[in-house]
């Protein structure tokens, strides 16, 4: 089926998408290397492509709209398919050569593994990486089918079938708008009044929903989902509008807590810290190349 027209440009969309993780068009343009002007001038192009205000422009400055967000939320799944294109061809090309295949939880595999690999790859240039993202079930699911070389999940106690270690530990915060009325509270949220309160959170079967249900569960209590949905930058865009509080690890979320866009609310709903692991199979040797990975990580 022919796409339909204007055809859309990836690079715009991946831009804007940055601007949503970075906050400014300015700091979006320094990751991709860009002259602000430049970056401007590409997002305007994004906006006439598709007949929408992705930003708001009018305070001074530029901050994505109700569209941008949704665009965003859509253009995720867009962007996930073109690195993957990419990374598969990059495969056809050397195959036979040195590969390593890494399945990662969404969290880990947004805001850990780029980092990893790419200091990984510096070291090892000859090393062809693909990573495939998925929530925790996920990945462990992959792992134990023996789709990839090694794996890393948040906050799951590994199966048996498999090797795991933990890499590093994380921890889960609640974070609401700057209007919310938890803002002004003095004392901490109780654990019931949390539970009371419907919560924009991940799905079923991610690592992050695990955490909160078993913290919860540990109290008595049960989370109410306001709405469940299955990326970070769609739970910030959530929470941001005001609608409700949100779970997102501190990883997800402490640039937007740096820069004032979301708030962290204390809480007495304690147990809420989580180990990331690597997992790996017990069935066959570990790749060598994987093998290097967790030797850098400690």
């Amino acid at each position: 089926m022919p796409l339909l027209e204007p055809v859309i440009d990836i690079r715009s969309l991946d831009l804007l998408n940055s601007v949503d993780e970075c906050g400014s068009i300015a700091q979006a343009a320094k990751r991709h290397r860009m002259s602000q002007p430049a970056a401007s001038m590409r997002l305007r192009g994004l906006e006439d492509a598709l007949g929408l205000r992705l930003l708001d422009r009018s305070h001074g400055r530029a901050m994505l709209s109700a569209e941008g967000v949704a665009v965003v939320k859509w253009g995720a799944g867009v962007l996930e398919s073109a690195r993957l294109l990419h990374l598969s061809a990059q495969a056809l090309r050397t195959k036979g050569k040195n590969q390593l295949r890494v399945v990662a939880s969404m969290t880990v595999a947004e805001y850990l593994v780029p980092g990893w690999l790419s200091r990984m790859q510096t070291l090892e240039p000859s090393v062809v990486v693909s990573l495939e993202m998925g929530n925790s079930q996920h990945v462990l699911e992959v792992m134990l089918d023996g789709g990839a070389e090694i794996g890393f999940v948040e906050g799951q106690n590994a199966p048996r079938e498999l090797s795991s270690r933990i890499v590093q530990s994380d921890e889960l915060v609640i974070v609401v708008a700057p209007t919310h009325p938890w803002v002004k509270r003095r004392k901490p949220v109780s654990p019931l009044e949390v539970a009371k309160t419907p919560l924009v959170v991940r799905e079923s079967g991610s690592g992050t929903r695990e955490v909160l249900e078993a913290a919860m569960r540990v109290l008595g209590l049960e989370v109410r989902p306001f709405i469940e949905l299955g990326s970070t930058t769609a739970i910030k865009a959530a929470v941001s509008s005001g609608s409700a509080p949100g779970v997102l690890s501190w990883l997800a979320v402490a640039d937007d807590v740096r820069d004032g866009r979301l708030i962290v609310v204390k809480t007495g709903v304690s147990s809420l810290e989580r180990s990331i692991r690597a997992v790996w199979s017990k069935q066959r040797p570990l790749a060598p190349s994987a093998k290097r990975l967790l030797r850098q990580l400690g």
